[in-house]
């Protein structure tokens, strides 16, 4: 078991709250992605990082976000480590994060829902929940909460997120998916 010092509980806060460059209603500690801050002595630290996929074009921007942070927080020497193992899950996302997610009008992703490789069927875009074996766990719209929502297109904004529509209130909205 690794046990954290003071000092790294302190550092992992800051570095934490650093917003997310793609979802800035998120930090990075709700978004899951910051693993650990490990101390090497007061002006010395090392930041473990892991991105939600390893193609993320916004792991550099973080990185940088947290140097500033910490530098600003009066650490001298910072080292932003990528780890890729464990690999970074939407289970890793934080409660608060969750909420943060609907509240901006995105739809978090469901929670435990990855035990396996996700299979990718291809067919057609505009899906109902239903026809997409969502039946149990549907994506809920994040304005009005009804479970009858339709898939538009499987990529939104960003590669981890899916255009969704909501067949209640006609809105459409972003789903973070589940990885």
């Amino acid at each position: 078991m690794v046990t954290t010092t003071a000092l790294e509980a302190e550092l992992l806060e800051v570095a934490g709250a650093v917003p997310d460059p793609e979802l800035p209603v998120l930090t990075l500690l709700e978004l899951g992605v910051l693993r650990a801050v490990h101390a090497h002595g007061p002006d010395s630290v090392e930041v473990e990082l892991t991105p939600t996929y390893t193609g993320c074009p916004a792991v550099e921007a973080m990185a940088l976000d947290i140097e500033r942070v910490l530098h600003e927080h009066g650490v001298r020497d910072v080292t932003v480590r990528k780890v890729l193992a464990p690999a970074w899950s939407t289970d890793d996302i934080t409660d608060e994060g969750r909420r943060k997610l609907r509240e901006f009008g995105i739809a978090p992703p469901r929670a435990g829902r990855v035990a396996e490789p996700v299979g990718l069927r291809l067919g057609p875009t505009r899906t109902l929940a239903q026809e997409a074996g969502e039946a149990a766990d549907p994506v809920r719209c994040p304005h009005c909460g009804s479970a009858e929502t339709e898939l538009l297109s499987r990529f939104s904004s960003t590669a981890c997120k899916a255009l969704r529509r909501c067949l209640s209130c006609r809105e459409p909205f972003d789903h973070f998916k589940e990885l």
